[in-house]
């Protein structure tokens, strides 16, 4: 027999596990994560003893002579071998936060060539480096079978006189989690009320085929958990289309511009040196 598949359609398996939660501090972003069933937290913002559920608080371990000595990298190693190969009974996994865990990745790589920063490893070979952990990271996360939660603090950036809220989470790397993901969900709080809200889904997901019922329980508390994407019509799309366009060549052409303009010549430097007095 040869390896091709069936020519026929399958049935899928519709149930999340993979979930991209962002806010602000003490938006409910941890409260959310602790209702899937069985958490396991990976501490790292050092609120582990303020967390009812079990966890392990994540760090780069020093040595006398300020070397890391026992890496972060080496820490999620050793959870997720035991998460593979061990009875534990934890059904979810949260890394609270993901940004700073990206972060002592990246003080790792730093430390192990013996430099300040990624830009100081030659070639592009310290952030090749960075991003090879991060990514080979999210890919062991996503094969484990239970449900992964990454939690991602929040930035405010400004365009066109409008204020965007998005993940704090370094754009590149979002891309890389959220790309693994079924679920991001932003997390906010507006007077005493907590709202949780679909930024974006891998698909439609139909709430009737979810196998795992909590689940099922924790996206009714969701606003847009469960609403169909929107097909919009083909003069609305090429109205937005031209839009988008206009925007990218305004971009440019402020680019072009700046490279255009004339370098302006260094002002003179005033002397320090101090007059003689005669």
């Amino acid at each position: 027999m040869g390896i091709l598949p069936p020519n026929k359609k399958q049935k899928t398996t519709d149930t999340p596990k993979n979930f991209f939660i962002y806010g602000a501090t003490m938006n409910g972003k941890s409260y959310l994560a602790g209702e899937f069933p069985n958490p396991l937290f990976l501490d790292t913002d050092g609120n582990a003893s303020a967390n009812p559920y079990p966890s392990i608080p994540l760090r780069n371990i020093r040595g006398k002579d300020g070397k890391i000595r026992q890496s972060v990298v080496e820490q999620l190693d050793q959870i997720i071998t035991e998460l593979q190969t061990t009875h534990h009974g934890f059904e979810t996994i949260v890394l609270d936060v993901i940004d700073d865990i990206a972060s002592m990745i990246e003080f790792y790589v730093c430390d192990r060539e013996g430099v300040e920063t990624l830009v100081d490893i030659g070639y592009g070979k310290g952030y090749a480096a960075f991003n090879s952990i991060f990514q080979q990271l999210v890919i062991e996360l996503k094969a484990l079978p239970i449900n992964v939660v990454y939690v991602s603090r929040i930035q405010t950036i400004s365009e066109d006189n409008v204020t965007y809220e998005i993940p704090s989470l370094k754009e590149k790397l979002v891309n890389v989690v959220n790309g693994n993901c079924d679920y991001m969900i932003q997390c906010k709080k507006i007077g005493k009320n907590y709202i949780r809200v679909v930024k974006s889904k891998r698909k439609n997901y139909d709430r009737e085929a979810i196998e795992d019922k909590r689940t099922v329980k924790i996206l009714d508390s969701i606003t847009g958990a469960f609403e169909r994407s929107r097909q919009i019509d083909k003069k609305t799309q090429d109205a937005i289309v031209k839009e988008l366009e206009k925007k990218e060549e305004i971009v440019i052409e402020e680019g072009n511009d700046k490279k255009n303009e004339p370098i302006k010549p260094a002002k003179p430097v005033a002397s320090r040196t101090k007059p003689v007095i005669k």
